[in-house]
């Protein structure tokens, strides 16, 4: 198995959710077990030396990957939700992405100072959501934050923009945006 391999399962939508979007749709590449398993274990492998407690998956497609990653390094699993879906006492952060406003929100105890926590999301593009989300698991007073994602959309800049504001960033591969 190998990263061509899996990044060509990737399908492009065009203009979804809105025109002039290519929206890189990873469901096509999720349907084979082999490449699941691959993508997991890329994954552990770049963490498993970190001393990660909790994986924080970003919803919805961040919810895929983020458990199975967490049961391979022995951590625990953290969901970023949307707004109004978590019950419990909540902290939000409301963020400008490529095509409007969303707020995000997790529970107030789900992270203490003692963890070390990977953020997982499926696409790296401009960062917003992601920069969001370190917000939010930085405000909970960890000791270390790693982001992790599947595709990063090479031409968009996201990593530039959230350098220095985590302990590492790591992409399995990149995309460019047009592809």
């Amino acid at each position: 198995m190998t990263a061509q391999e899996v990044k060509n399962a990737i399908r492009n939508v065009p203009d979804f959710p809105i025109p002039g979007i290519q929206f890189k749709d990873i469901t096509t590449a999720l349907l084979k077990a082999e490449y699941m398993v691959w993508m997991r274990d890329e994954i552990v492998k770049l963490y498993r030396d970190k001393g990660i407690t909790k994986v924080v998956g970003i919803e919805s497609r961040g919810f895929i990957m983020a458990p199975a990653v967490a049961m391979e390094l022995g951590a625990g699993f953290v969901p970023i939700r949307k707004h109004n879906k978590l019950p419990a006492e909540t902290i939000s952060v409301t963020y400008k992405k490529e095509y409007g406003d969303d707020t995000i929100q997790i529970h107030k105890d789900a992270l203490s100072e003692n963890d070390v926590v990977l953020i997982h999301d499926d696409i790296l593009a401009t960062g917003g959501s992601m920069e969001a989300a370190i917000e939010l698991v930085k405000k909970l007073g960890v000791k270390k934050v790693y982001v992790n994602c599947l595709i990063e959309l090479e031409g968009l800049n996201g990593r530039t923009y959230l350098e220095g504001k985590a302990d590492g960033l790591d992409c399995l591969f990149g995309i460019e945006v047009d592809e």
